[in-house]
């Protein structure tokens, strides 16, 4: 996907995945071209659990296959929201990923974040592709039993 055609939910999924030490590092070096733009607020920065829906692919219906754990940030400047959820409970994690969801909507600071997105991006493409090889490197063909 090019960054022409990238999405709000694209920069926020590539973001959340991102290393949480490369995001903090970011959100701190784009916060002060935020606050020049005007008042920022926390509306909340906490951690709660979410369920984890699931579908039965024999009958369809739909179960909750269990809970996760998730650190949620949810920031206001004007009328425009950021906002950031993480698995874990890295409450600086979700607040930074807020903070750069609000950013990308302001454009601000697009000289850092783009490139941080894309390679952020192009690195978790990498580590899913060298994953799903080793999944079907033991894939066993039950017909040949």
């Amino acid at each position: 996907m090019t960054q022409a055609n990238w999405t709000q939910s694209h920069w926020l999924t590539v973001s959340t995945a991102a290393p949480a030490a490369e995001l903090k590092q970011l959100a701190d070096q784009i916060l002060p071209a935020l606050q020049a733009l005007g008042a920022l607020d926390i509306i909340h920065n906490r951690t709660g659990l979410v369920m984890l829906p699931y579908r039965d692919t024999v009958k369809g219906t739909q179960f909750h296959l269990g809970e996760a754990l998730v650190a949620e940030g949810f920031v206001r400047q004007g009328d425009l929201t950021g906002y950031g959820v993480c698995l874990g409970r890295d409450l600086e994690q979700a607040l930074a990923v807020a903070l750069l969801d609000l950013a990308a909507q302001q454009h601000v600071a697009d000289e850092l974040l783009k490139p941080f997105v894309a390679a952020q991006a192009e690195r978790q493409c990498a580590a899913d592709d060298l994953l799903l090889r080793k999944v079907e490197s033991t894939r066993v063909q039950m017909e040949t039993f």
